[in-house]
């Protein structure tokens, strides 16, 4: 990277703001993602409608950048209820032509299928584990250490048989890597950059 005006490079992995406070070159400039990874980015989610938000929106970021979802993060929680499982369970085709008319979100009907699909998927786990336990029980016994952006594993062992499980569940758009970046953005693996300000912030994983 070049260093610019502004962030500095401090090593070859994270990047010194003017708050002096050092982060992965992802979120070192655009204000919308460097509060997202101060505030969100790693920290546990563990409740049923976050959970199914975090796997809808990984969902729909499949091969698009995740700035441009957290950018329609608003819209989406607008057009799907709040991620209400309960309630995205009873859309219609009338819920999907309004989806795919709604020029705030992602408009890609296999993704808006799959994310209907997925609170079905999601009510039916409530007999048993629920979502939540299901997903948080791929933890792993250890968790990455990377000192550059480079080191960061793309998937795992563990998001490979979480994949597997919730396909074999009802669930789609889940491969190995969407759950991946899933288990980094709900803290289950912490891949934050050991020199970055937020490494251990998740209290799940020692710095």
């Amino acid at each position: 990277m070049t260093q610019q005006a502004g962030p500095t490079l401090s090593d070859p992995g994270v990047v010194v703001g003017e708050d002096g406070l050092a982060r992965p070159a992802w979120a070192a400039v655009d204000p919308l993602l460097r509060d997202y990874y101060d505030c969100e980015w790693g920290m546990p989610v563990t409740d049923e409608r976050g959970v199914y938000e975090r796997v809808s929106l990984e969902g729909f970021q499949a091969g698009l950048s995740w700035a441009t979802i957290l950018r329609k993060r608003p819209a989406f929680r607008v057009a799907f209820d709040d991620f209400d499982p309960n309630v995205i369970a009873t859309y219609t085709d009338a819920d999907v032509e309004r989806l795919m008319a709604d020029a705030g979100i992602v408009r890609n009907r296999r993704k808006i299928l799959a994310t209907i699909a997925n609170a079905r998927a999601t009510i039916r786990l409530r007999e048993n584990e629920g979502l939540p336990g299901l997903v948080w029980s791929f933890q792993p016994e250890s968790t990455p250490r990377p000192r550059t952006f480079a080191e960061i594993p793309t998937k795992s062992a563990e998001s490979i048989a979480l994949s597997k499980e919730l396909r074999r569940r009802g669930f789609a758009f889940v491969g190995p890597t969407t759950m991946y970046a899933l288990m980094e953005a709900i803290g289950i693996v912490d891949t934050h950059l050991l020199d970055s300000h937020r490494r251990g912030s998740s209290g799940i994983w020692p710095s």
